[in-house]
């Protein structure tokens, strides 16, 4: 392949003149690009991104920016309509506009390289063909548009429609029953093992993220080395440096997220038409209210007009059934994602330099672990948090009402690492955030097993990712003890769950039998008349439908809902003999967990040849790999990436992701790192560049 094809050795891009770059390979198809200069090495990221993930990188575009249904067709629709309505792209528009100098330079030399690269990307990959998709220049400000789509949910405002429904049906004191404690659209593993419980001495950083497992993967293996730094990590597809995850040789980092509740939902009063129309205000005033049309073209079919409508608090992104709602939230009103943030950590060789950099971090808010070589450690949380009226944290509040404004921003908190240091989205460092965690059992078990030596080494953390133990099973295995009058049938169905140890192992039958059983509980008990108001098809927006489905708001807060007195009448005992019964009834198969606890991830285009593996865990596991209790066994939520960053020898690291390097169908990189993943082993770091294999040119 020529130069030009294969993205390696340029000078001078189209849209500027750079250094020169050179692009390595290790066995895995990781790319290691090795540049002149830090701008350099940018532009030289985006030209191989483009060049591994031309697809996804359009595909990304496109949906920050509206327009995904133009090729992928109606199913796309409310998405786009979403992301225009809420003003994703016009938001990063102006965040890119607040940029300092050097960071807008550094993001600019980016785009050139995608936008130079993006060509000989899309000749690699048939769906571009298949679908009549033409890829376009990147506008400057499409990183920071692709950051801010990929997290405009994570905090999850989307639920505050759930409570207010919740509180509406069942009474204000039970707004927060269905508070799963639990599982969102994402969440993270990380733990911190400092060096006096490590065979080198060293500290060790590990975990994992877990996000809705997509193909191509949402996380890029990659090494960025210049005179200035040689950093290795996790990358964004479509954003430049390494946000999330990773290791300059003598400083690493890695985050979770937070939980924070930072976006708000305002209930607006509306009058008049347009172009008059109006809200009001805290001070009493009605004031104009932006407004304009947008057009979503969609494939092989009508095209759909989209009304864009923004008060002073911010976009309306719910119109409809007498309710209007504005959302609130922080890159919107600050223009600031924390962009600085990034090359300033590519540059870090201690702690404190990380610290620094995470001052600056605005969006999404993380709980962060960083160490160093020299010992340095770090626990924080970093990102922007608005200061206002609890009552904003937990449902849609008046916009008309001053006391529901902002008041500046939460100082973002920090601890000293004593012992083992860990992050699983659990009650802790930014329990002063938020409103919902997850349950603790995932941070109670990575504890215990650290506990379990004081010689820890990379190699024995897959082991710690590998962990199946369901904690979260207990509450509901408890409540079997005290029925009596069972058919023998469920009395031996009881004994065989009571005897099981507790394990979402892939070759489990007894976690096969336990997840059937308790998504019988869980649909008996969402039948309950007590949740009737709860039980019909979810209104509004389409987005935000898998956030206001009962069953599986019941299967995630199970265990709250087995055990809160808020519900005096829901007979939880008759319900789970009830689903034993009916358990048993059907009979007890001897099927491993991993035949029906299959992978299903989301492509834009699935493939339906794909075969993809069945795994142990379940969504309170260490092996986090979710199913939605009540509703299915497949997982679309999993580890979407796991790191082991060694403070020690960086080349004794470790990583995996769940297809592989590059984003093509069929290429050989593209799922080869998939067994492994599935097995939940890891890939060595390669850092000797001797060891690579040079890209032709």
């Amino acid at each position: 392949m020529s130069s030009d094809d294969r993205a390696s050795g340029g000078s001078h891009g189209k849209h500027g003149s750079y250094g020169t770059y050179e692009v390595f390979r290790d066995p895995w198809g990781i790319p290691h690009l090795r540049a002149s200069d830090s701008l350099t090495l940018a532009y030289a990221q985006g030209r191989v991104t483009a060049f591994d993930r031309a697809w996804q990188l359009e595909v990304e575009r496109h949906r920050a920016q509206g327009s995904s249904a133009a090729f992928l067709g109606a199913d796309s629709v409310a998405w786009d309509r979403f992301a225009r309505q809420s003003r994703l792209d016009d938001t990063a528009r102006r965040c890119h506009e607040a940029l300092d100098t050097e960071t807008a330079a550094w993001v600019g030399a980016y785009v050139d390289g995608v936008n130079d690269g993006l060509a000989a990307g899309a000749a690699r990959d048939e769906r571009f063909a298949r679908t009549g998709l033409v890829p376009a220049p990147w506008e400057p400000w499409v990183p920071l548009s692709v950051w801010t789509a990929t997290h405009v949910l994570f905090a999850g405002f989307a639920t505050k429609l759930w409570r207010e429904r919740v509180a509406r049906a069942l009474g204000d004191e039970a707004v927060t029953l269905f508070a799963t404690d639990g599982p969102g659209t994402a969440g993270s593993n990380g733990w911190l093992v400092p060096g006096d419980q490590t065979g080198s001495g060293s500290a060790i950083i590990a975990g994992d993220p877990h996000r809705f497992i997509e193909d191509p993967g949402v996380y890029q293996q990659i090494r960025l080395s210049c005179p200035d730094y040689d950093v290795l990590g996790l990358a964004v597809p479509g954003v430049p440096g390494l946000g999330h995850f990773g290791h300059t040789g003598t400083a690493a980092w890695a985050i979770t997220n937070a939980m924070a509740d930072y976006q708000d939902l305002y209930t607006e009063q509306l009058r008049g038409e347009a172009p008059g129309l109006e809200a009001l205000d805290p001070d009493g005033v009605w004031q104009p209210v932006a407004r304009h049309t947008e057009t979503i073209a969609v494939a092989d079919g009508e095209d759909v007009e989209v009304e864009v409508l923004e008060t002073s608090r911010g976009p309306v992104i719910v119109n409809e059934g007498g309710q209007t709602l504005s959302l609130h939230y922080p890159p919107r009103v600050r223009r600031d994602l924390g962009f600085a943030a990034l090359p300033a950590l590519l540059r870090a060789r201690t702690v404190a330099d990380i610290d620094r950099a995470l001052d600056g971090w605005a969006e999404p808010v993380n709980v962060v672990h960083a160490a160093d070589s020299a010992g340095g450690l770090l626990h924080r949380v970093a990102g922007a948090v608005p200061l206002r009226d609890g009552a904003n944290r937990l449902r849609p509040v008046p916009a008309w009402d001053r006391r529901h404004d902002w008041q500046g921003w939460a100082e973002t908190p920090a601890e000293p690492v004593q012992g083992f240091a860990v992050m699983a989205n659990a009650r802790g460092i930014a329990s002063p955030l938020g409103v919902e965690f997850a349950p603790p059992h995932r941070a109670d078990r990575i504890r215990e097993l650290l506990s379990g030596s004081a010689d820890w080494s990379p190699k024995a953390m897959a082991g710690v990712h590998a962990d199946t133990y369901l904690a979260s099973a207990e509450p509901l295995l408890a409540l079997l003890a005290a029925l009596d009058g069972l058919s023998p049938a469920a009395a031996a169905l009881r004994a065989r769950l009571q005897a099981w140890d507790r394990h979402m192992a892939a070759d489990s039958t007894e976690a096969t039998v336990f997840s059937a059983f308790r998504t019988a509980t869980v649909r008996r008990l969402a039948a309950d008349p007590v949740f009737a108001d709860l039980a019909g098809a979810p209104t509004g927006p389409e987005v935000f439908h898998p956030w206001l489905y009962l069953v599986p708001r019941v299967g995630y807060a199970l265990e709250g809902l087995l055990t809160t007195s808020l519900l005096p009448g829901l007979d939880r005992a008759a319900h789970v003999r009830a689903a034993l019964e009916e358990t048993a009834a059907a009979g007890s198969p001897d099927t491993p967990w991993a035949e029906v606890h299959r992978l299903a991830p989301w492509s834009a285009l699935p493939d339906p040849e794909a075969e993809w593996p069945g795994l142990g865990g379940d969504h309170d596991c260490v092996n986090a790999t979710s199913s939605v209790p009540g509703f299915t066994d497949l997982t679309a939520r999993a580890s979407a990436a796991r790191y082991v960053w060694d403070l020690a020898r960086r080349e004794d690291s470790l990583w995996a992701v769940p297809l592989g390097a590059d984003g093509v169908t069929g290429a050989p990189h593209h799922r080869d790192q998939l067994p492994l993943w599935a097995r939940c082993e890891l890939v060595p770091v390669v850092t000797d560049w001797t060891r690579l294999s040079k890209e032709s040119i």
